[in-house]
């Protein structure tokens, strides 16, 4: 599965400010950075330099190279993903339960994330048999819940 590397920056950027509970306006007003770009460079829609992303950085009070360890780990770990294709011969809206479908192909469509996750990179996550969801259906990293031991 591959990730775009402006996704993966702007869900890691968006993360970072709302664990801090602070508005995109907050975020770019100190990084002189408008409104409407700096939500797109998080929704990863836009490309942001080296410039903007240090100075959003900055902004948010998180070192440049943390964001891009974390970034990197992101994609590394996407990039392991396997998704194995939808079958054909299943009729739109007529879809089976998801365990039956699982067992008859042997095959996983897709995945979603398990709660029990632990630490904050998509390296910790974990893969289970899919809801049923939209294809359109985007997700954003949260923070991590913790395990009681």
């Amino acid at each position: 599965m591959t990730v775009l590397l402006r996704e993966a920056i702007g869900d890691r950027l968006r993360h970072a400010r709302t664990n801090q509970r602070r508005t995109l306006r907050d975020i770019s007003r100190a990084a002189r950075v408008s409104l409407g770009y700096l939500s797109e460079v998080e929704r990863g829609q836009k490309e942001a330099s080296s410039e903007l992303l240090a100075s959003i950085c900055e902004a948010l009070d998180l070192p440049l190279g943390e964001l891009l360890h974390k970034v990197a780990a992101d994609v590394s770990a996407m990039d392991n993903v396997e998704v194995a294709p939808v079958d054909e011969k299943v009729e739109a809206g007529k879809r089976r339960a998801p365990e039956r479908e699982n067992a008859e192909t042997g095959g996983l469509e897709g995945g979603r994330l398990v709660s029990e996750l632990i630490g904050n990179d998509l390296a910790d996550l974990r893969i289970s048999p899919p809801p049923r969801m939209s294809p359109a259906l985007r997700t954003t990293i949260s923070a991590p819940k913790m395990v009681a031991a």
